[in-house]
């Protein structure tokens, strides 16, 4: 990416982490959502925003995903509102369990140390 694309999609993470958290009010979002990274296209017609949603179960996240592309026009409207530039690109909104997986190596490692940690003596 161009130093260009660089800096909108820094701008376009915290306005829309902004946006979702404070403007968006739709009760099929459930759980925490985190921007992780926003890919925009170098002639800014699209841009693919890398969710990572900490919900109660794997149906959750898809309603809240379904949810967030749903609004993705909604978010663009505000967003042409906030920053002013020539051509704010079309969002769409996939997961990233990029998060989770470390959460679960994590787990996993600690399993293993705890295994491998020799009886206590008594």
């Amino acid at each position: 990416m161009s130093r260009r694309t660089d800096r909108l999609s820094g701008l376009f993470r915290s306005e829309l982490a902004d946006l979702i958290s404070n403007e968006l009010r739709d009760p099929r979002i459930t759980g925490m959502i985190s921007i992780t990274s926003i890919d925009v296209s170098p002639d800014l017609e699209r841009a693919t925003v890398y969710v990572s949603i900490l919900a109660d179960d794997a149906e959750h996240q898809k309603a809240s995903l379904a949810t967030l592309n749903n609004a993705a026009p909604f978010l663009r409207k505000h967003l042409m509102g906030r920053i002013h530039i020539r051509r704010v690109p079309t969002f769409e909104f996939e997961a990233d369990h990029t998060i989770e997986e470390g959460a679960r190596m994590l787990d996993l490692m600690k399993k293993v140390a705890a295994e491998r940690e020799p009886p206590a003596e008594r």
